[in-house]
């Protein structure tokens, strides 16, 4: 099933551009606002899929209108931005 919006089930999920190009990973999901990992290590990808995210310093919110799609796997961004 596929949605415009995240919620904390996405934590993990990798982000696409248009193109299905991964771009980064969604680290954590506070109040709506994806927070993106442009370069996830191991530990980043473990501890987001386990549910234990936090955004640091390195992360980047995600807005709402630049999300295309929400799947099962991904997160793929609209090609207009």
């Amino acid at each position: 099933m596929e949605r415009k919006h995240v919620t904390d089930d996405d934590e993990g999920k990798a982000v696409v551009d248009s193109s299905g190009q991964k771009i980064g990973m969604i680290t954590e999901v506070r109040s709506g606002t994806a927070y993106v990992n442009a370069d996830p290590g191991l530990t980043d990808t473990i501890r987001s899929k386990l549910g234990w995210g936090d955004a640091d310093d390195d992360d980047y919110a995600l807005e709402e209108s630049r999300i295309d799609t929400v799947t099962d796997d991904e997160v793929r961004l609209k090609s207009n931005f």
